[in-house]
């Protein structure tokens, strides 16, 4: 496999957590918590993307439909992130976080469980 995969992979690691819990110590929702919870989307994207490629496609286990899953979540969680604070709703924005620790969790099954599928080959 292209270890380019794995950096992308990595970065949006990177990304995604500084924007979660970042947003979870201040304790509301910040513009450029959305920017990173969007640059962890997509560079998730682009690594799923380039792991099809060298894989031949989707694995139907749990790493391959959880990743599909997380993929959507992540969306999802950007999406509702922009509609927050586009509406400035104030409860909103200080109980944002609760979402984004629970997509940051189920976005991690699909991250580790190569990881730990592997321990046991």
């Amino acid at each position: 496999m292209d270890p380019r995969a794995s950096i992308i992979m990595g970065a949006a690691l990177i990304f995604y957590s500084i924007g979660v819990w970042s947003e979870r110590i201040q304790g509301r929702l910040k513009v450029w918590h959305l920017i990173l919870f969007i640059l962890g989307l997509i560079c998730d994207t682009w690594g799923t993307g380039m792991m099809f490629s060298y894989s031949e496609g989707m694995s139907f286990d749990i790493h391959g439909i959880s990743g599909v899953i997380a993929i959507v979540l992540m969306f999802v969680h950007a999406l509702w992130a922009l509609i927050v604070l586009i509406r400035k709703d104030k409860k909103m924005i200080t109980k944002f976080h609760r979402f984004s620790i629970i997509v940051w969790i189920i976005w991690l099954i699909p991250y580790l469980s190569p990881m730990f599928i592997n321990m046991f080959d």
